[in-house]
């Protein structure tokens, strides 16, 4: 397992790489930090909003009809969800004409996502094995 959660783990954190303690090395976090990372979990914690980074990622800036058109949904819900990422500053939006471009402001959202994905393929794979009956 030990080797599977390194898999995991990339060679330097987004906070290493900005010059500030690994995790481990980190005192324990306060209450108030444990309250902004639950404010940003309930955040990424949205199938559309996960889909909608997840594009963002793969194709840089993007307007919102095409966003709206990867993941089948209208543009105006699309927009709406792209407003709560904005609001945290996760995403940035450019005005073009009358289209509004919109990419990852976060350097750290696509790392999360990576993590999540691999956390979830570990998770399932690991309860697959347990299941295996040889």
């Amino acid at each position: 397992m030990t080797e599977e959660v390194q898999a995991c783990s990339p060679a330097l954190s987004p906070a290493q790489r900005a010059g500030k303690p690994a995790l481990a090395d980190r005192p324990l976090i306060t209450a108030e930090q444990a309250g902004q990372l639950v404010v940003l979990f309930k955040v990424l914690g949205n199938d559309t909003r996960l889909r909608l980074l997840h594009a963002l990622h793969r194709d840089g800036e993007v307007p919102v009809g095409e966003l709206a058109e990867q993941v089948g949904m209208r543009p105006q819900a699309v927009s709406n969800q792209l407003q709560r990422l904005g609001d945290r500053g996760i995403v940035a939006a450019r005005r073009e004409g009358n289209r509004i471009f919109y990419s990852i402001a976060d350097p750290c959202i696509p790392l999360v996502l990576d993590l999540a994905l691999c956390l979830t393929e570990e998770t399932t794979v690991g309860r697959e094995a347990m299941n295996d009956p040889t």
